[in-house]
Order: C-alpha cells, then structure tokens, then sequence
C-alpha cells in the first residue's frame, strides 16, 4: 500500500483545520501557503473533503473552510476512504478468492490478511483528535506526513 499526494497533503490540511476547530474557517490560501500545497491541488482536496461530509464551505471575505464535524467524531477511515478510496493493501487474493487454487492453505494469504485487518483497525480506532493530542507540544502542524 503507497499513500498517494492526496491522502498525505488532504490529512494535512484537514488536521490543520482541526488544531483551528470553533476559531472560524480557514482560507485555502492560508492552508496551501503553511502546508506548501499548491492552491489549485488543494482546491480539489478540499471539495472532495467537502463532498464526503467532512468539510463545510463558507462563503464570502472572512469564509473559508472548517470540520463539519468535531474532531473527535472524523475517523482516519473516513480521510482515508474519502481521499485514497480505499485503505487495503492490494493483493488479488485477498479480494478475490478464486483468484488462485491454493487460498486455502496459503500462509502468505494469512499474513496479507492480518496486515489489511491492523491496518483498517488503526484507521478506525483513530480520529482526528487523537492525532491533535499527539501534536499538542507542537505549535504547527508542518511536520511531513
């Protein structure tokens, strides 16, 4: 499993958005300029954001972004599958099992079957918040993830 731009540079700045939550919305411009984001990527990253009921849109002079929700109620899983599609790692057995005589038996097909189960299991446990309470001797967020 590869974590595309998108995934890295959207969980970014929707964290920034939550170390801001209940301060107002948030500018693109400003998140893009603290987290060297092009504008125009990260336009697409939050209308996705947007579109999966995550982010709300403000308009006008002092709008911009903010969570839809609090930061304790956002998943990991739910960044993930909004921005990645989807948080497996890809190995065709695993997503279908005729794909080869020996699933059965096959240990490796186990071992795939268990890092895809720890993985969907930090992401689900995980939200925003935790992250939040891992970077609260932090004064930013521009450390690379």
């Amino acid at each position: 499993m590869k974590l595309s731009t998108r995934t890295r540079y959207g969980l970014r700045a929707i964290l920034e958005l939550a170390q801001n939550h209940g301060k107002g919305p948030l500018q693109v411009k400003a998140i893009a300029e603290h987290q060297a984001i092009s504008v125009k990527y990260l336009e697409q990253l939050m209308a996705l954001l947007k579109s999966a009921g995550l982010l709300r849109s403000i308009r006008g002079s002092k709008g911009g972004y903010t969570l839809a929700k609090p930061p304790n109620h956002i998943k990991l899983s739910d960044v993930f599958s909004c921005l990645e599609g989807t948080s497996t790692i890809t190995v065709e057995c695993l997503e279908n099992e005729n794909y080869c005589a020996r699933v059965a038996e096959c240990v490796t097909r186990q071992v795939w079957a268990e890092v895809q189960e720890a993985i969907t299991n930090v992401l689900e446990s995980m939200t925003l918040k935790d992250l939040l309470d891992r970077t609260k001797d932090k004064k930013s967020l521009d450390y690379q993830i």
